[in-house]
């Protein structure tokens, strides 16, 4: 039997015995329910989210469209032999990501999260270089302090030193600066950093030789940087860089896609397409595991067979599985039939200009659509650790989710976030910026 929960604490005392999952410690929170944009834990406290989970309940924790589709395909069928067929749920969800998509992706495969739709894209990218007689073009490029997940070749592509415990990864990996390095690390100059980033990236892909490069994965916004911004005018250029080099661009919108920049995807949002898409988190709304890769026309025309069979195995069990899929159907026809880029829009213009205040005199804020990162000037721990931390753990003492890391924190709020709650979590992020940055200058 577990040990008797501590006063101090919800938690069962020797918690570690059992999960890993989390950091464990006395001021770990045990959530109990959720409703709307708040969430409850197993003493009775509120916690108003604004981080929309983490990207991912972007309709709130009791969306009752979505709760419904999955219900319904529960009593139908919940799961599907996956050797033999598919299933109504998986195909009308893909046509859907497709249309919601950028011209261009024609295709989509279901997979279960996120780490698994980059292992999906590293694969497809060499297997469309090897159908085209290329099979030396296997290396992948991706950003320092870019983050793509936590499987091992997701891994090994999140270029952060903090991931090396875990040994050697994915052999054929090389790691590229984006602008906003070279702007903080070497003090290039923000109108000139997306060209010579780009130009970096090109002569490192002469260096590794373009005969051998099968693919660039990169981030639109850059999460671990403190939402970390390029110019469209950089995206443009990576464009550029890999047609001519017969490269696949490839966009994790894992963090950026069903509506977080203001258009459905970020790729429409800089104006470039890419060869592959990533996507995730939002694409459940939060009620499912589930994610996908777009395929843009060409790559998906390596899939099918002489018979006009169209697969990309080996797959996985709960691939396109149905309820998963009925939860992600239900949430894009939402997202597109309920008008959201409209309301997330709105609630942008309302919570930006806010929250910069808030954060002038203090960092820069970085913000597109209900994407926001702060980063702060003052960045000296003073031994109490990093500033970043410091402002979420003030947050969340005041009952407010955020995060916080480093010299950054980040906002993501739920799309269905009323502006009384934006106010509300705007004057508790205040009076957390205020006692750990000390007042506005």
């Amino acid at each position: 039997m577990p040990a008797q929960e501590s006063a101090a604490s919800p938690w069962p005392t020797d918690l570690s015995a059992y999960c890993f999952e989390v950091p464990h410690s006395d001021d770990s929170l045990l959530f109990s329910s959720a409703k709307g944009v708040r969430l409850t834990d197993a003493t009775g406290r509120s916690f108003l989210d604004a981080m929309s989970g983490v990207f991912v309940s972007c309709f709130g924790y009791d969306c009752e469209p979505i709760a419904q589709a999955v219900q319904q395909q529960l009593h139908t069928m919940p799961f599907n032999p996956p050797l033999h067929g598919a299933n109504q749920a998986a195909l009308d969800l893909a046509r859907a990501l497709v249309d919601l998509a950028p011209e261009g992706i024609t295709a989509a495969k279901l997979v279960n999260g996120g780490s698994e739709s980059i292992e999906a894209a590293i694969r497809l990218a060499r297997l469309y270089h090897r159908s085209h007689g290329r099979p030396d073009k296997v290396k992948v490029l991706s950003h320092y302090h870019g983050y793509h997940g936590a499987t091992f070749g997701s891994l090994t592509l999140t270029g952060r030193p903090d991931v090396s415990r875990f040994g050697p990864g994915l052999p054929g990996v090389v790691h590229v600066w984006p602008p906003d390095c070279l702007e903080e690390f070497w003090g290039v100059a923000p109108d000139r950093s997306a060209a010579l980033a780009a130009e970096m990236i090109e002569r490192t892909i002469e260096a590794e030789g373009a005969d051998s490069v099968a693919a660039l994965v990169i981030e639109p916004v850059i999460h671990l940087r403190g939402m970390a911004i390029p110019s469209a005018d950089y995206f443009a250029r990576l464009r550029d860089i890999c047609d001519r080099h017969d490269i696949l661009l490839v966009f994790d919108e894992i963090v950026t896609g069903f509506g977080r920049t203001g258009q459905p995807f970020a790729a429409q949002t800089f104006g470039v397409t890419p060869d592959l898409m990533c996507v995730g988190k939002g694409i459940s709304g939060g009620y499912a595991p589930l994610a996908a890769v777009l395929i843009g026309e060409r790559i998906a025309a390596v899939l099918g067979d002489a018979d006009g069979a169209r697969a990309f195995a080996p797959s996985h069990t709960y691939a396109a599985n149905p309820m998963a899929s009925a939860a992600g159907l239900a949430a894009v026809t939402l997202f597109h039939d309920g008008d959201y880029l409209t309301k997330v829009r709105e609630l942008a213009q309302y919570i930006e200009p806010r929250l910069r205040q808030l954060v002038a005199g203090r960092g820069t804020l970085r913000a597109i659509g209900l994407l926001y990162g702060a980063k702060l000037a003052d960045a000296d721990d003073g031994g109490q650790g990093p500033i970043g931390e410091r402002v979420a753990r003030a947050c969340l003492r005041r009952g407010l989710i955020l995060r916080g890391q480093d010299d950054w924190f980040v906002l993501a709020p739920a799309f269905v976030t009323t502006r009384a709650e934006a106010d509300e979590a705007l004057g508790i992020l205040g009076e957390a910026l205020d006692e750990v940055c000390g007042a506005a200058r």
